[in-house]
């Protein structure tokens, strides 16, 4: 009998049974399931389980993070299901196949924005901070600029637009690349795709409005003409555009003979594509995505505007629950593109501060339960610097009152946000730093707004909490835990010797799990610990141990079991798990022993960079074994088997 079978069969009840389960499979630290009926999955139970440590739905798939061992569970629970697991890719497509055409949609424009958002906040930080030094006037009596009166940092305000212009103008480009990514046709094509979007030969897209229409450069074709006009900044165009070099590619690849498909698939392909995008779908996505915006910007300033605002704020949150919040990136560029800022985002980072506000509030009311403070505070600090989701499905939703207190100050905030026409340059950071990319003359109505952001939800919240009788004090059982623990923690360490500090199991940077910006591991869900940004390709074991999990299927991730019972998860890049193991090389077998600085994996950076992933790599400690206390050392250039990076007591 397995170690997990009770679990198992305690799991597979709780998602509805046998027969609710479409397909099931896992990845390094989740269960992931498809399930006919989601709603008969009862989540609060589930999350109550002591081997889990979490749950959330994503994409059509209700994932379950049970942590390291997940190997091990997903085997005790095919064995008392007696459902076959199946691929990662035939989830997938189950979970599509269990979602609506508008889901279906939404998940296409996700998937083809989420590895672009990294690079687009960026940009959004930067024109924030050139708003602060090139058009504050906070010098020589309020009549000057620091660039005005500095010449480093009028040379640097030039410089950083090299790097705004990139993101923003340039946009079309890494949408092509993220769609064909996405399509798994020729990356490079679609680079080359949106480089005739935005190439210096056409008209640059900001400047067609100004430019009478006889002056608009054409392609003279004699019978025709065709405009000369680039498509800087602008989304519909680039996704239609990708979208047709994407199956234009699959279909020469399907009837083209094998022998000259180099040569025939790559050229008609991307030059029916180009034609297609200049000629037809570039004017019909402009024309479409300046009617959306069209629309929602007549309802950000028209007659009906406080309305508007109300019903946007108060139900972006739960836009976030289902995933349709994915669809206003595409919206907020495309005004950026047309109006040169964008009213939309400014009340989506109010959204966000006032669902942690929301969590601000339970904090106060649980301020002396330990443990509920455990999920409260970094749920809180994630929630003020953009990231919902914890705030959100851990706490908020946990109680549902805070949630709806969170949409209420949302709503409010929204309301004065767009009654003082507070306006965005750009997408940035959707909290607190959020303020750096708003235009400086709606600086301090965006402070207003945040401030009624904070405030009405933490009030109501508050109240509401005091009402319904949310203890600020452990029960009893916490308390005995808590005394425990205590009583644990005094007692003297057996930790051997050896096993006192761990070393740095790769070359690079190490940083905080704050700092990599997966919603699961940077959180702590599974557990505490560390990443290094590497320099180098090989993983090495930081400490003697036992090579306790593997992935045969992905390679990317490995688990160790220390002879204090500690156990350690190593975990290469973010979602790598996709690359079913393209790039990625075990030097050592399941069960072996290792060393302290033996390598354990080889991965390739370069493919995992290209599959659109992030090489950061993750120590998690998801067992502390006899531990009595564990120092984590970041923010220091780390060299593998020499750089202690974990101390412990």
């Amino acid at each position: 009998m397995g170690k997990y079978q009770e679990d198992a069969k305690e799991l597979l009840a709780l998602v509805g049974g046998k027969e609710n389960v479409a397909a099931v499979t896992h990845c390094m630290t989740r269960m992931r399931f498809v399930l006919g009926d989601p709603a008969k999955a009862d989540v609060k139970k589930i999350e109550a389980m002591k081997v889990v440590k979490g749950s959330f739905t994503q994409a059509g798939q209700f994932q379950v993070i049970i942590g390291n061992t997940v190997a091990d569970f997903y085997n005790d629970f095919v064995a008392v299901s007696g459902i076959e697991g199946v691929s990662k890719d035939a989830v997938k497509r189950a979970a599509g196949a269990n979602q609506n055409a508008l889901q279906r949609a939404v998940a296409v424009v996700a998937e083809i924005f989420a590895p672009l958002i990294p690079a687009i906040i960026t940009g959004g930080l930067i024109l924030g901070f050139r708003n602060c030094i090139d058009q504050l006037a906070l010098f020589e009596n309020g009549t000057k600029t620091l660039v005005e009166i500095s010449q480093f940092w009028a040379g640097m305000d030039k410089f950083l637009w090299l790097i705004g212009e990139a993101v923003f103008h340039m946009l079309p480009v890494g949408i092509c690349w993220s769609v064909t990514k996405k399509m798994g046709t020729t990356q490079m094509l679609g680079i080359v795709l949106g480089l005739t979007l935005v190439s210096s030969q056409l008209l640059n897209a900001y400047a067609v409005a100004g430019t009478p229409p006889d002056q608009i450069p054409v392609w003279d074709f004699g019978a025709f003409k065709v405009h000369m006009i680039g498509y800087q900044a602008q989304v519909l165009p680039a996704i239609l555009a990708a979208f047709t070099l994407a199956y234009l590619e699959k279909f020469f690849r399907r009837v083209t003979p094998q022998v000259v498909s180099m040569i025939v698939v790559p050229f008609c392909s991307l030059v029916l594509a180009v034609i297609a995008a200049h000629f037809v779908l570039g004017p019909i996505g402009w024309t479409i995505g300046s009617a959306i915006s069209s629309v929602v910007y007549a309802g950000i300033t028209g007659s009906f505007q406080t309305v508007f605002a109300a019903i946007f704020g108060f139900i972006y949150a739960p836009l976030v629950i289902t995933g349709l919040h994915h669809m206003t990136n595409a919206i907020d560029l495309q005004l950026i593109a047309d109006y040169h800022g964008t009213m939309l985002w400014p009340m989506i980072a109010l959204s966000n501060i006032a669902q942690g506000s929301a969590v601000l509030g339970m904090i106060y009311l649980q301020r002396k339960n330990a443990a509920a403070q455990e999920v409260n505070v970094p749920a809180c600090v994630s929630c003020y610097l953009g990231v919902t989701e914890p705030a959100i499905f851990g706490v908020n939703l946990k109680y549902y009152f805070p949630f709806l207190c969170g949409m209420t100050g949302s709503a409010c905030a929204a309301v004065l946000c767009v009654s003082t026409g507070t306006t965005a340059n750009a997408i940035g950071v959707g909290g607190l730093p959020g303020i750096l990319s708003i235009q400086p003359p709606f600086m301090l109505s965006f402070a207003m707004s945040i401030a009624l952001a904070i405030a009405i939800p933490f009030v109501l919240t508050v109240l509401i909490g005091m009402r319904r009788g949310v203890s600020a004090a452990p029960d009893a059982q916490e308390a005995a835990t808590a005394k425990d623990q205590a009583a644990d923690t005094a007692k003297p360490s057996v930790f051997p010797e050896s096993e006192h500090e761990m070393t740095a199991f790769l070359d690079g940077e190490a940083i905080d799990l704050k700092e990599v910006g997966d919603g699961v591991f940077s959180e702590g869900i599974v557990g505490p610990g560390l990443a290094i940004r590497p320099t180098s390709d090989v993983l090495y074991s930081p400490v003697s141990a036992r090579v306790s999990v593997t992935m045969d299927d992905s390679r990317h991730a490995i688990g160790l079991t220390l002879s204090n019972g500690m156990e350690l998860l190593l975990h290469v890049g973010l979602d790598t798990v996709d690359m079913k193991g393209n790039g990625f090389s075990y030097l050592v077998q399941k069960g072996a022993f290792v060393k302290r600085g033996d390598p354990l994996i080889r991965f390739d950076r370069a493919k995992i960079k290209a599959a659109g992933h992030s090489d950061v790599t993750m120590c998690i400690v998801t067992a502390e074994g006899t531990a009595q206390a564990i120092e984590y050392h970041t923010g220091i250039r780390a060299e593998a088997g020499k750089t202690v990076i974990i101390t412990t007591e």
